[in-house]
């Protein structure tokens, strides 16, 4: 046969070339949106060797039911807040929300039942969400101004539905069997885990819809989401539908830990769910991340804070170095924030 036959390029002996070509493929897979979900990865495993090393106790079944006990909440509201950021919007409301969802749930158990009052708990999230896409979507307030001012309006009326018991007076709880289920194990794993996997598949559902893609759009680009046909006011008023009805199923997850409601809960998960979804990789500009890598913060910021637990400080001293191992975590994860985040 005329001609020469050209033949790739062989590996040596050693295999080297195929070695090199592997490295290549994994970066460039990495480059592709994926480093930041990559890097919280890399933290949690940092995270969870530590805990290994200081915490005697870590890997007991009681104290693994207890951190994912502990993180559903946040979990779940990280989720809400991801899915707004990846929209060009933020919730400093969500966290209020998710505490007036639990309230109404709570004290609506005994008249109407659990699964009526948690329908209306769930509906209480979406109303709140609902609201806050129509000041911002509609009305073009700006999104931090406008969740922060309705923030005092849930707590106001968290506060109206179920006000601190007094002395004498009985306060609404929840069913033994509601709390029980959450604590317990089912296949050897704690029901906690389970549920933060469902969160996981809620959101892997959620990408398969028209609703996400749109989101994505609009929090890329909102004049070419809009040149495409994209209606950017119903898409940036339905994120935070969603995003209240996220904070619904963390009202569950409180009541489910503590067995009762209470108006003053629930604040302090707004800005720790922020911190979440920047450690997971998701821009606060919009249009990249994802609530995958968001899970993975929420379980690093957990995993921070037993570090904390476990090293025993003064009292004075434990929230000053709980938040610069939060910030540590923060600027591990910024070292990528010029990246585009992965879905």
């Amino acid at each position: 046969m005329s001609g020469t036959q050209v033949r790739p390029p062989q590996p040596d002996a050693t295999g080297s070339s195929d070695a090199g070509d592997r490295a290549r493929d994994a970066m460039a897979w990495l480059m592709a949106g994926r480093l930041p979900t990559a890097t919280a990865f890399v933290l949690l495993a940092i995270a969870f060797a530590i805990n290994v090393v200081v915490n005697d106790n870590f890997l007991t079944a009681f104290n693994i039911r207890s951190i994912m006990a502990n993180a559903l909440p946040l979990a779940a509201v990280a989720v809400g807040q991801t899915i707004i950021v990846i929209g060009r919007g933020i919730d400093l409301s969500i966290g209020v929300t998710a505490a007036l969802a639990s309230v109404v749930t709570v004290t609506l158990v005994e008249p109407l039942g659990l699964l009526p009052a948690m329908a209306v708990g769930l509906a209480t999230g979406a109303a709140c969400g609902l609201v806050n896409g129509v000041l911002v979507g509609i009305v073009r307030l700006q999104p931090i101004v406008a969740t922060f001012a309705t923030s005092f309006v849930w707590a106001g009326l968290a506060l109206w539905v179920l006000p601190p018991a007094g002395s004498g007076e009985a306060a609404p709880r929840m069913p033994q069997g509601f709390t029980q289920g959450f604590r317990d194990t089912t296949l050897g794993i704690p029901n906690g885990a389970w549920l933060l996997l469902g969160l996981v598949g809620l959101w892997l559902l959620l990408k398969r819809t028209r609703f996400l893609r749109h989101v994505y759009a609009v929090g890329g680009d909102e004049l070419a989401a809009y040149a495409t046909g994209v209606r950017v006011v119903g898409v940036q008023v339905l994120t935070y539908v969603v995003g209240g009805a996220f904070a619904g199923l963390a009202a569950f997850a409180m009541l489910a830990n503590s067995g009762s409601g209470d108006a003053l809960s629930g604040g302090g998960l707004t800005l720790i769910s922020i911190a979440a979804l920047v450690i997971g990789g998701t821009r606060l500009s919009g249009g990249a991340g994802g609530a995958g890598g968001t899970v993975v913060g929420v379980l690093v910021l957990q995993l921070l804070s037993n570090i904390v637990v476990a090293l025993r400080p003064p009292t004075e001293m434990r929230q000053l170095i709980d938040g610069l191992l939060v910030i540590a975590a923060l600027a591990l994860a910024g070292l990528w924030s010029n990246r585009r985040g992965g879905r």
